[in-house]
């Protein structure tokens, strides 16, 4: 699965924390010929082999009239609650419970999901709770998604082949049955069959059927959040698109710098920030631009090169501190699983702009959202004084760069006469489209194979 983390043995900090499990019983019942003990054994002894001895609790969610006794039985006796609802309810009570824990469970801790619809159901929750807060993944499935998932996990397994892991079948007592159309719960099989038959709870379960649709808490995260301590001076570095997200007729293009400082300013951020344009620069204001140290990295028209731009950045600043990211563009889906891996494995934080607004809310978290041109209209309502220039105020000079052919200088005439009068750089411009052309058909394929090579491994 793409975005993993590598997968290894415990840190010393999640090895003792707690374990909780959420398995979908309707997706993954246990296989022919497998007891109902083997799944707490098979679980831990899994874990345990990974360095994670902590305590783990499990709960099974599923119609559970369609589950014969001596299943409900063997799970009860390993220590494995049992939920029951609607088979359409499913995935919400596990969601919901889901939400529960971790609102009393912070990290360190370790969530594990056994579901054929992680993809789709939950991992958008999980992407943006990841960008948040570092908690350990385990997956198990008894289908391999179809679809790569983007979650950062610390391992994933096939669910039958996970369950040929088993250890000694060893009683665990305190485990319930519950019901969670009528809020019932007991540790009496007997008592718990003869609720989920009775008169009454068919009635319930009519009346005030429970949801059945997903509704993620973090869809309300990424607000303008004032800065923490942590994040108030940590450096911002920005990504301008100038392609998507241009200088709007008339504006000053010196104003871009304090524009932006200002808007971080207002939220409590005042560390050291970072501006890169790229675009076509032979239509662009350099010098305005340079004078208040925002740096120029040329690109071919309509193919941005802000994956490439984002990836050297990420390799030549190595997550040691808090930092922040900006992406200024109506693009960023382009770049956004590259992004989703940085937020997910770093300390980093992510603010965006855009000249429009998204129909949907992304699964890339994010500390502050602007619209472009309100952004730098916001400045001039406030009549803040023109931000000094580069030099004066300790920014490093403007550097101007090429990504066609690795050309870059501090000279802005240098940088001109490259882009209107090199040879080499023209034949660059013709050629760079088909090459492009030709590497995204060699990375789908690369990802395809890589993704073969996962299933195998899985089945």
């Amino acid at each position: 699965m793409t975005a993993t983390a590598e997968y290894g043995t415990a840190t010393a900090e999640y090895a003792t924390a707690k374990i909780a499990v959420w398995w979908d019983m309707k997706d993954c019942p246990i296989p022919g010929g497998y007891d109902a003990g083997q799944v707490r054994p098979s679980l831990e002894g899994a874990f345990k082999e990974r360095g994670y001895s902590g305590p783990v609790s499990i709960t099974a969610y599923g119609e559970q009239t369609q589950t014969p006794g001596h299943i409900l039985q063997g799970l009860l006796s390993t220590g494995i609650s049992v939920a029951h609802t609607r088979s359409e309810s499913v995935h919400y009570m596990m969601y919901r419970d889901m939400v529960e824990w971790r609102g009393q469970n912070p990290p360190p801790a370790t969530m594990m999901i056994i579901s054929n619809k992680v993809r789709g159901v939950f991992d958008w929750d999980l992407l943006r709770l990841q960008q948040r807060t570092p908690y350990n993944l385990f997956l198990a499935y008894s289908v391999v998604p179809k679809v790569s998932i983007l979650l950062s996990t610390s391992e994933e397994w096939c669910w039958k082949s996970l369950l040929k892991l088993s250890g000694p079948h060893v009683a665990v007592q305190g485990a319930k049955l519950y019901c969670n159309s009528c809020n019932f719960d007991t540790q009496s099989l007997k008592k718990f069959k003869k609720h989920i038959w009775s008169y009454e709870h068919v009635r319930e379960e009519i009346i005030n059927p429970t949801y059945d649709k997903v509704v993620c808490v973090t869809e309300e995260w990424g607000k303008n959040y004032k800065a923490t301590p942590e994040f108030a001076t940590a450096k911002i570095q920005v990504w301008w698109d100038m392609t998507s997200c241009p200088l709007p007729e008339g504006y000053d293009a010196r104003r871009v710098r304090p524009s932006l400082e200002a808007a971080f300013k207002e939220l409590g951020y005042s560390g050291p920030v970072s501006i890169t344009a790229y675009g076509d620069h032979n239509h662009t204001p350099l010098q305005a631009l340079s004078s208040t140290g925002v740096h120029a990295l040329h690109c071919v028209p309509d193919l941005p090169d802000m994956a490439s731009v984002v990836e050297k950045w990420h390799y030549d600043n190595p997550p040691r501190n808090a930092t922040i990211m900006m992406v200024i563009s109506d693009h960023v889906d382009w770049i956004s699983h590259y992004l989703v891996e940085l937020l997910q494995e770093n300390n980093y934080k992510l603010f965006l702009a855009y000249s429009f607004r998204p129909s949907k809310t992304s699964f890339l978290l994010t500390s502050a959202e602007w619209l472009w041109e309100s952004l730098l209209a916001d400045f001039e309502q406030r009549r803040l004084v023109l931000h000094k220039c580069s030099s004066e105020s300790g920014e490093p000079t403007a550097t101007f760069n090429c990504s066609l052919c690795h050309f870059g200088t501090k000279s802005i005439d240098q940088f001109r006469k490259h882009l209107s009068t090199d040879k080499e750089h023209a034949k660059e411009e013709m050629r760079l489209p088909a090459v492009r052309k030709l590497n995204i058909k060699e990375n789908r394929r690369s990802r395809v194979a890589d993704f073969d090579r996962k299933g195998k491994r899985m089945k």
